[in-house]
C-alpha cells in the first residue's frame, strides 16, 4: 500500500499536462449563471467522465438545460462511498471588463492559468477528475466506490443541482465528501456561514418635492427599516466552542490568505445592503422604494431567529414590508471528523507545512451535504480575480490540490 500510494503521488506529478488540458477544456465552454444553463458544459464534462475506465455516467436534468452529472466508479468490493462534488456553472463572463486574455481561452502564462470560472471552480473539478481517474486505474487497491457529482445551478444556490441530486439519487450521498470549490490548499474548510437574502419594501404617498408636508416619502421609510436591518449585526449568540477554537487557531494562516478580519467575520452576523431602488425624480416625493440585502450568519444562530427579529422590528414601521428570498443555515462538519483530519494530514504532507483548519466565509454546495449527514470538507484553489477580469489560478496549486484529493481519497477508501 505504501508503494502504491507513492506511485499515485508520482502519477499526479506526471499528469500536470493532462490537468492543465482538462481545466482548459472546461474553461473553453461558457457556463455563466444566470441563466443557469449548463447544457453545453455538461457535454464536455460527460466526455471527460467517460474517459475514466469503468465509470457509470448519469445525466440529470430537473429543468430544461439545467444539467448535472453523476459519475460512479465501483471497486467491486464492499466498502465506503466517497463523493467528489463540484459545480459546472460560473459567474457571468462580463466581456466588457478589461480582460487582457480571452475569457474562455485558457491562456497559460508565467505559471498561471486564466479564464472565467477557472478558480470557481473548473480547475478544482479538474483536480477531482484526475484523482478519480488515477484511483479508477488502480481500483484493485481500494474498496467501496467513488462518486463524482458535477452540478449545475450552484451559483443560484443549487436547488436544481446538488440539492436535487441529494434528494432524488441515493448514491449522490456517501460516507464523506470532498469539494474542490475555491479557497486555498493551505486551508481545509470544515464548515460555512449561512445566508438569508431579504427584500425590504416601503410605500408612501405622492407630492411635489417642494411640498413634502403633503406626501409621505417611501425612501425615508425604507431608510428607517434598513437601520433596523443593520441592527441584526448586534444580536448576541453562542457558537459551539469547537468552532470558536478552530477559527482562533486558524487565524495566523487563514487571514493572510483571505484578508485581515476574516476571523471576526466568521463569528458575527453581517448585513450587506447590496441594492436600493426608489423614486423617479429629485423633485417628487417617492411613493415606492425597495432594497435587497445579503445577510450571512455564523454557526450558533439560525435564520428563524433573524426572521423573528425582523418581524418584531419592522412590523411597527408603517408602509414597510419584508420577505426572505433565500435561506440556508450555517453548517459544519466537526473538525475532528475523519475526512477533515485525513485531508489536513495529506495537505501537510503535500505542502510541507501544516494547513489551517477553518470555517468558510462564502457558501458552496457543501451546504447541501452537511444537513444530509455527509461529513464534508472543502479544499480548492486560491481565487485570483474571481468574477473579475483575468481570473486565474496558479499551476503549482492545481498540482497540489489534485494530489491532496487523490491521496485523501486513497487513504479514506483503504483505511490507511
Amino acid at each position: 500500500m505504501t508503494d502504491l500510494r507513492s506511485t499515485l503521488a508520482q502519477a499526479v506529478d506526471a499528469s500536470l499536462d493532462r490537468l492543465i488540458a482538462v481545466s482548459q477544456r472546461l474553461v473553453a465552454v461558457a457556463s455563466p449563471n444566470p441563466p443557469s444553463d449548463t447544457e453545453e458544459i455538461a457535454k464536455v464534462a460527460e466526455a471527460l467522465l467517460r474517459e475514466i475506465p469503468g465509470i457509470e455516467v448519469e445525466v440529470i436534468e430537473p429543468a430544461p438545460r439545467v444539467k448535472s452529472l453523476i459519475g460512479r466508479i465501483k471497486s467491486g468490493r464492499p466498502g465506503r462511498r466517497l463523493i467528489f462534488n463540484g459545480h459546472l456553472d460560473t459567474f457571468p463572463i462580463l466581456e466588457q471588463l478589461p480582460w487582457t486574455v480571452p475569457p474562455l481561452g485558457g491562456v497559460l502564462r508565467d505559471g498561471k492559468l486564466y479564464g472565467r470560472g477557472v478558480c470557481d471552480m473548473k480547475g478544482g473539478m479538474a483536480c477531482s477528475l484526475l484523482a478519480a481517474q488515477l484511483l479508477a486505474e488502480n481500483r484493485e487497491a481500494w474498496s467501496g466506490e467513488i462518486v463524482l457529482t458535477l452540478a449545475g445551478d450552484e451559483e443560484n444556490m443549487g436547488s436544481l443541482g446538488t440539492g436535487w441530486m441529494l434528494e432524488h439519487v441515493p448514491h449522490a450521498k456517501g460516507d464523506a465528501n470532498i469539494c474542490g470549490d475555491v479557497g486555498s490548499p493551505k486551508v481545509v474548510r470544515f464548515g460555512e456561514k449561512g445566508l438569508m437574502w431579504v427584500e425590504v419594501e416601503a410605500t408612501g404617498s405622492p407630492a411635489h418635492g417642494a411640498h413634502v408636508h403633503r406626501g409621505v416619502n417611501a425612501i425615508d421609510r425604507l431608510r428607517a427599516a434598513l437601520d433596523r436591518l443593520k441592527d441584526l449585526e448586534t444580536i448576541p449568540f453562542q457558537a459551539p466552542p469547537v468552532v470558536t477554537r478552530a477559527i482562533a487557531t486558524a487565524k495566523t494562516i487563514s487571514e493572510p490568505l483571505s484578508g485581515v478580519g476574516e476571523s471576526k467575520t466568521l463569528q458575527r452576523v453581517t448585513v450587506n445592503i447590496g441594492m436600493i431602488e426608489g423614486g423617479t425624480s429629485p423633485n417628487l416625493v417617492p411613493t415606492h422604494a425597495i432594497a435587497r440585502a445579503d445577510i450571512r450568519l455564523p454557526v450558533g444562530i439560525t435564520t428563524d431567529v433573524l426572521a423573528a427579529k425582523l418581524d418584531d422590528w419592522l412590523a411597527p414601521l408603517e408602509g414597510v414590508t419584508w420577505r426572505a428570498i433565500r435561506r440556508f443555515e450555517a453548517s459544519f462538519t466537526p473538525p475532528d471528523s475523519e475526512i477533515v483530519v485525513r485531508t489536513a494530514k495529506v495537505a501537510a504532507e503535500v505542502l510541507g507545512t501544516a494547513p489551517a483548519v477553518n470555517m468558510r466565509v462564502g457558501g458552496s454546495d457543501s451546504r447541501w451535504y452537511r444537513p444530509a449527514g455527509v461529513p464534508t470538507v472543502v479544499l480548492g484553489l486560491t481565487p485570483f480575480n474571481m468574477g473579475g477580469p483575468d481570473e486565474y489560478v496558479l499551476v503549482d496549486e492545481l498540482l497540489a490540490v489534485a494530489k491532496i484529493h487523490t491521496l485523501t481519497a486513497f487513504d479514506f477508501l483503504t483505511g490507511g
